[in-house]
């Protein structure tokens, strides 16, 4: 368990918290939370009504309609989201280890998000022979879950990749030209 999960309680609390700390201005039904975390029907109705009763969240509806979201009235609002964002990340080899069941990566750049660059086109370029889309989509929805935001990812094989480098590919231009980090290189750049 991560340190932060200790301080928080639970892995659970702490998905759930930067599912509403990093998506302030959106409503969540508990489906969609139950979704966008990967946890359980029952474990996001205890951690809703619990976060609903410190007053991290309102809730809009009732029942079957209602939604979620942070409550900006809270006073502990901004320094939470500060402390949140600054302690989130997900370990590069994590990263790796998640997309590697996905076939044969050759290339895994980081970006955008992970970089603290919130307007780039992509957040995690991978590259590599025989990827598998649902097993890579797969494994990116589970860096989500865990990073509570959306990760923008393109994923290319390796000679489509070389062609859109050769010619000056405008979203990998946005990649490489801005900070990046690269998790494995086997191509060369």
């Amino acid at each position: 368990m991560e340190p932060l999960a200790k301080i928080f309680g639970s892995p659970a609390r702490l998905k759930t918290l930067r599912l509403f700390i990093f998506n302030q201005d959106s409503f969540f039904t508990p489906a969609a939370v139950k979704e966008r975390t990967k946890l359980s029907g029952a474990i996001v109705r205890r951690e809703l009504a619990d976060l609903l009763a410190a007053g991290l969240l309102r809730k809009k509806g009732e029942r079957a309609s209602a939604r979620y979201q942070a409550n900006p009235r809270f006073e502990h609002l901004a320094a939470l989201d500060v402390f949140v964002r600054n302690t989130t990340g997900v370990r590069p080899q994590n990263i790796v280890r998640a997309l590697k069941r996905a076939g044969t990566l050759r290339l895994v750049a980081l970006s955008g998000l992970f970089m603290g660059i919130l307007e780039p086109q992509v957040d995690l370029l991978i590259v590599g022979d025989h990827l598998e889309e649902r097993t890579l989509a797969s494994a990116v929805h589970s860096l989500e879950a865990e990073l509570g935001r959306e990760i923008r990812y393109a994923s290319f094989a390796t000679a489509e990749f070389r062609y859109r480098l050769g010619v000056y590919d405008r979203l990998l231009r946005d990649v490489f030209d801005y900070p990046h980090r690269l998790l494995v290189d086997k191509i060369g750049l």
